[in-house]
């Protein structure tokens, strides 16, 4: 199996930027364009409301979205690889399964943990919802303080089949 679009969904986190190495040296191995994806959570998004600087507070968010996700686009970019970015608001697994559909991703590189504590505590995290919605193969990566990033591409045997 050939992977020409790898999807690279980042929140900014340690663990998306372990992601964003990772992926960026996998497409630099197989030739491939990097698509740097950041949702910007739509529940943060409507609380501010209460504040009255509902519409300020998301430019804000999507303005930070847009600063990270064109760093990713310009370090693939750098590695002599096309690159697009783009900035959702939404739910983040939702808004990756829909990018993966609608742009033909062809494989997902995402940190095993982001920013979102909380929820991830509540609902359990943005990457296991991903391995479990989205129909293309999903490489996680983890990386402890000190160690080398580890990752591993999907192989038949790791697929959850559905």
């Amino acid at each position: 199996m050939s992977y020409d679009k790898i999807l690279i969904p980042t929140d900014g986190s340690g663990q998306a930027g372990n992601a964003v190495e990772e992926g960026i040296n996998l497409a630099t191995e197989l030739d491939a364009t990097v698509h740097a994806l950041h949702v910007v959570d739509e529940f943060e998004a409507k609380v501010v409301p209460i504040t009255g600087e509902e519409e300020a507070k998301r430019d804000e968010y999507v303005a930070y979205g847009e600063r990270i996700t064109d760093e990713v686009a310009d370090l693939a970019t750098e590695a002599g690889l096309d690159a697009a970015a783009t900035v959702e608001i939404g739910i983040a697994h939702k808004k990756i399964q829909q990018y993966v559909e609608d742009h033909g991703v062809d494989l997902v590189v995402i940190g095993s943990r982001g920013l979102g504590m909380i929820e991830e505590a509540l609902l359990g995290s943005t990457a296991d919802k991903v391995i479990r919605l989205v129909d293309e193969p999903v490489t996680v990566v983890y990386k402890r303080p000190g160690e080398r990033t580890q990752w591993m591409l999907p192989s038949a045997e790791d697929t959850i089949h559905r």
